[in-house]
């Protein structure tokens, strides 16, 4: 391999992991009781997915992600075996069945988190401006309602209105996707 093929490879990886990441920890987390293990053992999938990226045959971040999450499974089960005989670990069969859900549900997630993402972009500019306001850190309402002239219940309005339409959106967006909505 030359330099320039390796860092195509590192930089894919990297954007890769980066964006399937916070999934992952979420699914190793839901499968392993205790943030001290699960951060080893998402650590140690990292490891094994950047070791075995040159045999990695996926195209898309998706294939990546699919992949990711498989190699996640086995160290969990592979932690599991490690641990032995410790009588507060899921079986095999649970944990498979776990592993399963919570992949699903976080892939649901990321395509929730990606149509609210459009959704909101399709705001006109005031109403995605006051839910920016809205949700910002430390944001009061009665201080944005003022710093709008208005009341706040006009805003908690507004802002049910604004919510309602981007639940909609969002679920339009997913039936579209193939989703159950």
């Amino acid at each position: 391999m030359d330099n320039s093929f390796d860092q195509q490879a590192h930089d894919a990886f990297l954007r890769w992991f980066t964006k399937t990441e916070p999934a992952l920890r979420g699914f190793v987390r839901s499968l392993v009781p205790g943030v001290a293990d699960a951060d080893d053992v998402l650590q140690e999938v990292a490891i094994t997915l950047w070791k075995k990226f040159d045999e990695f045959e996926g195209e898309s971040p998706e294939d990546f992600r699919r992949w990711a999450f498989t190699v996640a499974k086995f160290k969990v089960l592979s932690w599991k075996r490690d641990l032995g005989r410790d009588r507060h670990l899921f079986s095999d069969e649970l944990l498979g069945r776990l592993a399963e859900e919570s992949g699903s549900r976080s892939m649901r997630l990321t395509a929730q988190r990606e149509a609210l993402e459009i959704c909101i972009a399709k705001l006109p500019k005031i109403q995605r401006s006051l839910v920016d306001a809205a949700y910002a850190p430390k944001a009061r309402m009665d201080e944005l309602a003022s710093s709008l002239g208005r009341t706040a219940m006009a805003v908690y309005k507004q802002l049910h209105r604004i919510r309602f339409a981007l639940l909609e959106c969002v679920n339009h967006r997913l039936k579209k996707e193939g989703w159950e909505v």
